[in-house]
């Protein structure tokens, strides 16, 4: 289904003024930010920033250009159909290798969020037993985490394990139809607990799951990050305007940490299939992947993109084959534009770090209403 690209715009409310602060020529400059998927949680704080008027602060007027599953936003970005885009890291460096001219210059998530459930009485507690399984996964480049992890416990992912393709939902866990799901904390995973046990009559809970964490057996891989034009990062102008870009996408992560449940309502408001409670949820558990950040949000972590880098090319899939061939070239990434962001937004006051961010107790309706 093809997506289509909604036009978000700031407008003022009486507790949020707008003070807008124009180009040389007086009018805010366009910008178009393709977003990885559909309108959720997931991408909250760029909404904010365009509703709370961070981006008109900035001079920029920001069209946010929905996603979908025929929509890929790395490539959106090195076509010149976007001004900057939302993409995993491992998919977006396998664009930059194929000759997709980008550079991560804000990664947003510093965690990664998959995880690969089963339920708890199958006694699946790590990748190792998941060998003789049905392990699903979806495909499209979201599977490598789950090979690398699988490929760490000694496991051959094309031969110790019976490999499925999974829909972007859990009900083919929930029938018991395969033994392992892939999900994002923030959005199967509490599919699974919006889901009414028959035997009880009530939700799921976490104790009828067990999960494994890919942060904790070392093959996590580096997620939304926000990616520039290479070649128009020579050029002052664009210098510019991606800190001003990120400065007040930092304003907008923060505000959402600050502000979970108005942030859920912004998302739910521009017409996201996904219910309030799920909405919530996926607002908490992303703010879980953005802070605390020591360094500061968006700051790319070394160690954590060299293990991006390593299992994008060592790792195998089913066919043998890996994210990368080689050590990628160029500037696939940089900390320059971010860290003037984050020194402007210190300055106007922002909490750059969310040192003490608290994650908050989500209760789930059925169904996510």
């Amino acid at each position: 289904m093809a997506a289509s690209a909604l036009v978000l715009t700031g407008c003022g409310t009486a507790d949020s003024p707008k003070t807008a602060t124009p180009g040389a020529s007086g009018a805010l400059t366009p910008i178009k930010l393709q977003l990885q998927w559909f309108y959720q949680a997931q991408f909250a704080g760029y909404i904010a920033a365009v509703d709370q008027g961070f981006y008109q602060e900035q001079g920029l007027d920001v069209q946010l250009l929905e996603g979908g599953t025929d929509i890929v936003p790395q490539t959106a970005l090195a076509q010149g159909k976007a001004d900057y885009a939302i993409a995993w890291v491992p998919k977006a460096l396998a664009s930059r290798e194929q000759g997709a001219g980008i550079t991560d210059v804000g990664q947003i998530f510093g965690r990664s969020g998959t995880y690969q459930v089963a339920w708890k009485d199958s006694g699946i507690t790590s990748a190792a037993q998941l060998k003789g399984k049905k392990v699903g996964n979806w495909g499209f480049g979201n599977e490598f985490e789950l090979f690398a992890g699988m490929t760490k416990a000694g496991l051959d992912p094309g031969k110790d394990v019976t490999l499925t393709q999974q829909q972007f939902d859990m009900q083919a866990l929930l029938k018991r139809e395969i033994d392992a799901a892939q999900a994002m904390s923030y959005n199967e995973y509490a599919q699974l607990l919006e889901a009414k046990n028959p035997k009880t009559g009530k939700l799921y809970t976490a104790d009828d799951f067990s999960i494994i964490d890919w942060k904790k057996e070392g093959s996590a891989m580096l997620q939304d990050a926000v990616w520039a034009n290479t070649e128009k990062l020579s050029d002052p102008a664009y210098q510019q305007q991606t800190v001003k870009f990120l400065t007040a996408t930092i304003k907008g992560w923060a505000f959402c940490r600050d502000n979970a449940e108005k942030c859920r309502d912004l998302v739910v408001a521009k017409g996201s299939k996904l219910g309030k409670s799920h909405q919530l949820w996926q607002m908490n558990e992303v703010n879980k992947l953005i802070w605390p950040a020591t360094g500061g949000i968006g700051v790319v972590d070394e160690a954590a993109w060299k293990q991006t880098v390593d299992i994008s090319m060592t790792t195998k899939n089913q066919t043998g084959d890996t994210v990368l061939k080689k050590t990628p070239e160029g500037l696939a990434y940089t900390n320059d534009y971010i860290n003037q962001a984050i020194t402007a937004a210190k300055s106007a006051g922002v909490d750059v770090n969310g040192t003490s961010f608290a994650p908050a107790t989500v209760t789930l309706q059925e169904g996510g209403a």
